[in-house]
């Protein structure tokens, strides 16, 4: 129960505070998160090109990467913009319609993109399970119809995140100490019992990225025992290795989330700055390391990249 002894209603305009206690340090801040966004959208924008126009990648684990891609340059654009705005001009009033905009959008990216995952782990354990029905299980279709699933999952479970917190009457300040509108950040500052504001985000969490990872690690599991049970060392090494780009990937986007909860639960108190700036990683880390990783350890990826840059030196 949170008790306001000086409420105010609900404004018309938040102030969104950057990164609480390093406001000095803002124009350092937006160096490295203006080259984070520009290393991201060449390096999605180039994944995407390469799948489009290369023939022999319209196969399922680069279809999926391809979504991949377009999720993470959504992600960013809707949040390296607007913090650039915070640091550069010291733009920090955000209306609260565009709060609760923001409040839906940059979470339902981040859950798409764990859906995604998940089905990249799915690919690469039909991949291994059933490699002579491959392309049959993993046609168009199914890939379209993941997709939808991947989407309609994300609007279902971010939907009610605006629409409670518009309910919110009355608030201890107008100051947001984010550099978003984050939904838990907001609810911080309501007035009144949030209990069941706290449980929602929870919920989220758990039927969202809390369940996509314990399928992934499922799913890994069964890949695994699989390529174990193949005699040749040679050939499990190969078929870990189509793995390999997979699984850096699932380990830079969980880590940020499993090290958050992991020290809630051990009772270990983050300095505001410090949970921000870990929190900001969730969403401007994987974007732009996800296509460095598959343009250098995909061979066919690596292959296509290099033609394209002999074909510009010649």
């Amino acid at each position: 129960m949170t008790s306001c002894n000086n409420s105010i209603p609900q404004p018309l305009i938040f102030v969104l505070a950057g990164i609480p206690g390093l406001e000095s340090s803002h124009g350092w801040f937006s160096v490295p998160f203006f080259l984070v966004f520009v290393v991201t959208i060449f390096g999605n924008t180039t994944i995407l090109c390469i799948i489009r126009v290369e023939k022999s990648l319209h196969e399922p684990m680069f279809l999926l990467l391809a979504m991949l891609s377009v999720v993470d340059l959504s992600l960013v654009s809707v949040t390296v913009p607007r913090m650039l705005d915070i640091f550069w001009m010291n733009a920090k009033e955000i209306s609260f319609n565009a709060c609760l905009t923001q409040m839906f959008f940059i979470p339902s990216f981040y859950v798409m993109e764990s859906g995604i995952l998940l089905a990249m782990a799915f690919d690469r354990f039909v991949a291994i399970w059933f490699p002579l029905r491959y392309t049959t299980i993993l046609a168009n279709k199914v890939l379209v119809k993941m997709a939808l699933t991947v989407l309609a999952r994300a609007v279902a479970v971010l939907t009610p995140a605006p629409i409670l917190a518009e309910r919110l009457e009355r608030f201890q300040t107008h100051i947001i100490a984010y550099s978003y509108c984050a939904y838990m950040a907001v609810v911080k500052i309501a007035c009144g019992d949030i209990s069941n504001h706290i449980f929602y985000g929870l919920m989220v969490l758990v039927a969202s990225v809390g369940l996509d990872l314990f399928f992934i690690i499922l799913s890994y599991g069964l890949i695994l025992h699989a390529v174990f049970q193949i005699p040749s060392w040679e050939a499990r090494g190969k078929a870990l290795n189509t793995c390999g780009s997979h699984l850096c990937v699932i380990a830079l986007f969980y880590s940020p989330v499993v090290f958050s909860v992991l020290a809630q639960i051990l009772g270990y108190h983050m300095a505001p700055h410090l949970q921000i700036i870990i929190d900001n990683l969730y969403f401007l880390v994987p974007p732009m390391v996800n296509p460095l990783i598959y343009g250098a350890r995909t061979k066919q990826m690596r292959e296509r990249m290099l033609r394209i840059f002999h074909c510009h030196r010649n």
